[in-house]
């Protein structure tokens, strides 16, 4: 424990600080622009661009190494990754404009097509007597391990100017996430922001590279997002909350990782995002799994109370579940006849039937839908007019 406290604290030495601090601003990064691929419901196109980069990344090394060098320099590795991404991009909007492919299809045809050959290059640098592969296997899932100062430096200035880009690119792609047609009616140019906004993913996940690898850096994409949309309706505080979710779970899973060597950090990153997402599903208010459960039950109650107070109004005896909420309401007595209270409860929720008869007959159906679940008041479940509308034609 007080290792894992020296690890948060950034207490483990320069290179465990220069890799937390650099996972930290690439998860807040992925998250704050991952929120814009999900509510676009484009997430699956990161996931094609995160296996493109894989032969550039291969054709990097080799070019370096040929011309010299070790191969392994990470800015070159992350312009051979970034071109191969592009590449990647830009074949799946071409094939999804200028073919009868759906995008689905697009996307699989290119992640195919360009991991494929980007395997046969990992595959022929392993025979080559320069190459023996040179540790690139650790950009497949990351790896922070010797990590230099220039390579932290480098993830640390990505992820700001990733991150200053999206602030900057928020408007246009929140527009056009939720409403293209009125995007474009407003002179957006759909089509340049989708591009960017992908793009922008695909900087995102070649700046990752080092630390989550390229077949796990879209999960940082995707995981901070969702967690961060069982929280809120409000697009503004999905994109931030993503962000947040995001450094939290770079910063936290790189540190468990300095703890534990022999946990390769890309996992534990993507793990610690998975468990924010889990925690978030279960317990967030309103959209949570216990939440929507506790909801549930509550509609089910009013619905047999309403039941059963309808059954009182009209002479019926009561199902036994309406007549054991009645009794938990105090409206009807242990020998489960009406109480006092429960007769006036009664005459007023026939009332209120009556009511949503005659709502029914003169407001268009769309105006109801999703407000007339059986156990509202109909006027609590109408606007100021429409109730005075319904109500003068009762009168």
């Amino acid at each position: 424990m007080e290792i894992l406290l020296q690890a948060l604290t950034l207490q483990l030495g320069h290179n465990a600080t220069l890799a937390t601090l650099g996972a930290g601003m690439f998860g807040l990064a992925a998250g704050a622009s991952g929120a814009f691929l999900v509510l676009r419901k484009r997430s699956l196109v990161s996931d094609a661009m995160a296996h493109a980069t894989l032969p550039g990344l291969a054709l990097a090394f080799l070019i370096m190494a040929a011309l010299g060098g070790d191969g392994r320099g990470l800015a070159g590795l992350m312009f051979g990754s970034a071109v191969s991404a592009a590449l990647g991009l830009l074949a799946v909007d071409w094939l999804t404009r200028r073919t009868r492919l759906t995008e689905d299809a697009a996307i699989g045809a290119v992640l195919a097509s360009f991991f494929g050959f980007g395997v046969v290059l990992m595959t022929v640098i392993q025979t080559l007597p320069f190459g023996h592969q040179a540790g690139l296997e650790s950009f497949l899932i990351g790896s922070t391990a010797g990590m230099l100062r220039a390579d932290g430096l480098t993830i640390l200035v990505g992820g700001a100017g990733a991150l200053i880009l999206t602030f900057l690119l928020r408007r246009p792609m929140t527009l056009v996430a939720f409403d293209p047609e009125y995007a474009a009616a407003s002179g957006v140019k759909v089509r340049r922001i989708d591009l960017a906004m992908m793009a922008l993913a695909g900087g995102i996940m070649v700046v990752g590279l080092k630390i989550v690898g390229l077949v796990l850096a879209v999960a940082m994409l995707i995981l901070p997002a969702a967690a961060a949309r069982f929280w809120t309706d409000r697009v503004e505080r999905v994109v931030w909350g993503a962000g947040l979710i995001g450094g939290a779970s770079g910063f936290v899973g790189t540190a468990l990782s300095a703890v534990a060597p022999r946990l390769p950090t890309g996992p534990m990153v993507v793990l610690t995002a998975a468990a924010i997402f889990f925690l978030s599903m279960i317990l967030a208010p309103g959209r949570g799994a216990l939440a929507v459960w506790s909801a549930r039950r509550g509609f089910g109650r009013k619905l047999r109370l309403r039941a059963g107070l309808l059954a009182l109004a009209e002479g019926r005896a009561p199902s036994a579940e309406a007549l054991a909420a009645l009794r938990r309401a105090g409206f009807a007595s242990a020998a489960g006849e009406a109480t006092e209270a429960g007769r006036k409860a009664a005459r007023e929720a026939a009332e209120d039937e009556s009511l949503w008869a005659r709502a029914r007959e003169i407001l268009p159906p769309e105006a109801l839908t999703g407000r007339d679940d059986g156990a509202t008041p109909l006027r609590a479940a109408l606007t100021p007019d429409e109730w005075s509308l319904v109500k003068g034609a009762s009168a």
